[in-house]
This record gives C-alpha cells, sequence and structure tokens, in this order.
C-alpha cells in the first residue's frame, strides 16, 4: 500500500488530494529525517471560509505551511500545503477552512496529532509524551487543551441525578482542588474541577451548572436528588 493510499484512508481531506509524499532531510530529529505528505486542492472545487463555512473564489495563495501529523513508523511526518484565501460574500477575505485542522487554521498541528498527543498525555505526563514523540512540551500543553475545551464545549450535562464530591493534594503547600463526578449507574465521570476546598470552590460547580440549566432551559441541580461526600465541613 502506497502512503497516499493509506493516508487517504486515516485521514482523508474532502476538496483536496494527496499530491505527492517524500522523505526529506531534518536535522531536528532523531532519525534525522521525515515524512512530507504534499496535499493540493482539487482543480475547480472553491474553497470553503473558515468562519462560516460558505464557499467563495479565491483571493490570493499565501506562503506554503507545514502541518505536523502523527508520526509514521517512528518517523515525523507533516502535510504540505499552501492556503488559499477566499473572497467570503459573509466574512470578507478569508483563509480557508482546511479538513485536518481546527477552523481557524492557526495550529501548526493536524487535529489527528492533537487528539494523538492528548490521548498519550493520559497515560505519561506532558514532558515524557514531548520527549518521546520529538516535539515541543508546549505542543502536547496546547494540545491537551484543546482537547479538553472541544469537551466542555460538546459535553451534555443533563440527566445528573447523582453526584460525588472530593478533594485531591495537587502540589506541596497543600495545595488542594476541589472535584465533582456525576455518579449515575452506568455514567461515571469527571465533571467540574475548582482551586481550593472551601465552601465557594464547591459553589462555583453549582452556579456552572445552573448557567447551563438557564441555557438549556432545564433545572439541572434540582434533578440531582443524591449527593455522596466525606465530611469536610464546606
Amino acid at each position: 500500500m502506497q502512503l497516499k493510499s493509506l493516508l487517504n484512508r486515516v485521514q482523508p481531506v474532502k476538496g483536496f488530494m494527496y499530491e505527492k509524499d517524500e522523505l526529506v532531510g531534518d536535522a531536528g530529529q532523531p532519525n534525522g529525517v521525515r515524512i512530507e505528505a504534499h496535499v493540493r486542492a482539487r482543480r475547480g472545487s472553491r474553497g470553503a471560509c473558515s468562519g462560516c463555512g460558505r464557499r467563495g473564489p479565491t483571493y490570493d495563495t499565501q506562503p506554503v505551511r507545514r502541518f505536523g501529523f502523527v508520526p509514521l513508523w517512528g518517523i515525523a511526518t507533516a502535510l504540505v500545503y499552501a492556503p488559499r484565501r477566499i473572497e467570503c460574500p459573509t466574512c470578507g477575505v478569508k483563509v480557508e477552512r482546511m479538513p485536518w485542522c481546527a477552523p481557524a487554521g492557526k495550529s501548526p498541528m493536524t487535529m489527528a496529532l492533537t487528539v494523538f498527543l492528548a490521548r498519550w498525555a493520559r497515560r505519561l505526563s506532558c514532558k515524557q509524551v514531548a520527549e518521546v514523540f520529538w516535539v515541543s512540551w508546549d505542543s502536547v500543553y496546547r494540545a491537551v487543551e484543546s482537547v479538553v475545551n472541544y469537551g466542555l464545549a460538546h459535553r451534555d450535562l443533563t440527566g445528573i441525578t447523582a453526584i460525588g464530591v472530593d478533594e485531591v493534594a495537587y502540589a506541596k503547600g497543600p495545595c488542594y482542588a476541589t472535584l465533582t463526578y456525576q455518579r449515575d449507574e452506568g455514567r461515571r465521570r469527571l465533571l467540574h474541577v475548582s482551586e481550593g476546598r472551601e465552601t465557594r470552590s464547591l459553589l462555583r460547580f453549582f452556579r456552572m451548572l445552573r448557567k447551563e440549566g438557564r441555557r438549556l432551559g432545564q433545572d439541572l441541580i434540582g434533578a440531582i436528588g443524591f449527593v455522596c461526600s466525606d465530611m469536610w465541613q464546606p
């Protein structure tokens, strides 16, 4: 199987195509090389605005950029593409939306690499992930931040009837955080992390839940019937 066929299977790019791939020298990598997969827009296709998603004619083309992709066979891999700027009838001149990265297209990492690093950061420290996959600590941190923000923006807080509250020390000092979990049967998950272990630390969770309930037009706090906690005063 050719690399282009593999990429089309695991990283399809609708409206674009993989033109060629090559192995190039890179002194910054442990093995001294990296894989570059060159992407181009399909002939006759119009780019989509990164703001509203509407398609428009090409205004101009920006310089070539490299977007970090998941390492293949232990070799650093990047998608290479020169983004177009689109004349959007709604937003004006905008960089086009590229399906392999976030809509704004500002990150130097593909979404595939972002999720890849964030998943490994659940098992290893950010420093260890950076060392194993030859990326910067900041890249791992931003990957985790991006995945967490996406999860927070798309989570469903309805149907919570039982919660658990606990405190955890995360650094010397001592420094504490208050954690709130959903404890419904068949659905156990972390809902909220708040700095400290005071009354206001726990109240931040209920304020967040009230705000989300107002947005949905539901009483999310009133639906809670059971609370499991140890006996600390707040």
